[in-house]
């Protein structure tokens, strides 16, 4: 059995198991390590763990072989239990507060059975996400954490202050349940009360238990703003480049007019199919994107686009309309009601620059994944009908 602690440790000790994730699993590395921020009564655990333990007094060669005891049960060597409750910031760093309560020894070892509790703040790092970027599919994520705290001995009414840190391993069982494999130490304060480890009475445990976490507890994604600026950059730059050439365009051809000026008729002829053009590029559908789950315009030169068509719906007395998308992630009645709100926002802004309302036509699409990658659906169409 002392193998078996043993092998236990050293395969919780090891980041190689991070490599467990599917390749088919794994995010678009542009995206992986971007999340959008949730709100305070957001993404919270409790846990249980039932743990054996083993306590060194000062002076004992802890850290020599910190697992020497397990699991006899004799002179000092316990079960007891511990009760946590925590939330993740990120999902790399969280925050937990722990107690944990034992006893060691039994009256047959001639030590009374002495009765502990700690109580600990205890600051996680999830190094799972840290490294491979934020899945919620993953099955096993490490998270090792360090402490501080109070320790307390019940049976001597002693109390003292307590460090503590551990490695934490939770085996995902569904989306709010998870099984935790836990090794931890404490360290509180000797009788000398001195700061060196020879000084200070340690706890070791081994815990096994549950994780239940509490309302939302997943993240979304946020939008690679980048790559989305870089494809608006994008459009607005072919559709100047077009607007330069038709413009290049309209201007050879008024030149033409002015050598044939005896003829006005076929010039103006000529010209038409330059201003229609322009109007089409104008007119052109465009696109309009927003933030992860929000009505909120990433790049407000989107809008410029929009000044344009709405200018020519004015001159032209024309319809417009408009179409709202979200990406297909999450549940479809609140993507319909997201891209509802995505389309009514554009339409407000082309009521705003003097559009008549009753010329606009605001259509939902939902979830959908038309685009590549998965952020360009997070958006608007605005076209002349």
């Amino acid at each position: 059995m002392k193998k078996l602690f043993l092998m236990l440790a050293v395969a919780s000790l090891s980041l190689t198991a991070m490599a467990q994730d599917d390749e088919d699993m794994e995010i678009a590395p542009a995206e992986k390590h971007r999340v959008a921020t949730n709100g305070f009564w957001q993404n919270w655990f409790v846990g249980a763990n039932v743990t054996w333990s083993a306590f060194y007094g000062e002076g004992e060669r802890s850290l020599v072989a910190p697992f020497h005891k397990f699991p006899g049960g004799s002179y000092y060597t316990g079960l007891g239990a511990s009760l946590s409750l925590g939330k993740w910031l990120t999902p790399v760093f969280g925050l937990r507060t722990k107690v944990n309560a034992w006893q060691m020894g039994k009256e047959e070892d001639g030590i009374g059975g002495d009765k502990y509790w700690t109580a600990n703040e205890q600051f996680l790092i999830n190094v799972s996400s840290l490294f491979r970027g934020y899945d919620e599919q993953r099955f096993w994520n490490i998270i090792p954490y360090i402490g501080a705290g109070i320790h307390r001995n019940m049976t001597h009414a002693h109390y003292s202050t307590a460090l503590s840190l551990g490695l934490l391993n939770t085996l995902r069982l569904s989306p709010r349940l998870s099984a935790n494999i836990e090794l931890a130490w404490n360290s509180a304060e000797g009788s000398n009360r001195g700061i060196g480890l020879k000084s200070r009475n340690q706890h070791f445990a081994v815990e096994l238990g549950i994780t239940y976490h509490i309302g939302k507890n997943n993240w979304k994604h946020a939008t690679d703003q980048d790559a989305v600026s870089a494809l608006t950059e994008g459009e607005l730059d072919a559709l100047n480049a077009q607007l330069a050439d038709a413009l290049a365009e309209n201007e050879r051809l008024q030149q033409e007019l002015e050598k044939q000026l005896p003829r006005p008729t076929a010039s103006v002829a000529t010209v038409a199919p330059a201003v229609r053009t322009v109007e089409n590029i104008v007119s052109a559908p465009v696109s309009i994107f927003f933030e992860v789950g929000k009505a909120n315009v990433i790049a407000s030169r989107d809008m410029l686009s929009v000044k344009s068509l709405a200018q020519l719906a004015i001159d032209k007395n024309a319809s417009v309309l408009v179409t709202g998308y979200a990406d297909k992630s999450g549940n479809a009645d609140a993507n319909m009601k997201l891209s509802e709100r995505r389309a009514q926002a554009v339409a407000d802004e082309l009521v705003r620059l003097g559009v008549n309302p009753q010329r606009i036509e605001v259509v939902a699409a939902g979830g959908v994944d038309i685009l590549t990658p998965v952020e360009y659906n997070r958006r608007a169409t605005v076209e002349l009908k």
